[in-house]
């Protein structure tokens, strides 16, 4: 037997097509958060750190992506006012997606 096919004897066989990817849907599916309103003190907060954040500045940011609650931490990329998306890093948020906004100091 030549060489080459021996090596394809040990590649590894999947005998179950697909089921790793139903798995991990059906993970992410029970993972799901149900997104929680923000109180009038939170709304404040969140409405102020926006109207001090510049770009350049570290912020971290706690924001809800349509299944879950995620947290990003990083320096402010942009604040799009029109669109009312805050970027931080490459992670593009929604303002009304935010649940926690603080800013961070530079270690300048």
């Amino acid at each position: 037997m030549r060489r080459e096919d021996r090596a394809k004897q040990f590649l590894p066989f999947d005998a179950m097509k697909g089921l790793a990817a139903a798995m991990k849907r059906q993970e992410e599916r029970l993972a799901r958060t149900e997104r929680r309103d923000l109180g009038e003190e939170d709304a404040a907060a969140i409405s102020s750190a926006l109207s001090h954040l510049t770009r350049g500045d570290n912020a971290t940011a706690t924001y809800y992506d349509g299944a879950q609650y995620r947290e990003v931490t990083g320096v402010v990329t942009k604040v799009d006012e029109i669109r009312r998306t805050l970027t931080i890093g490459e992670t593009a948020i929604a303002f009304d997606d935010l649940s926690a906004l603080s800013v961070l100091p530079n270690g300048d």
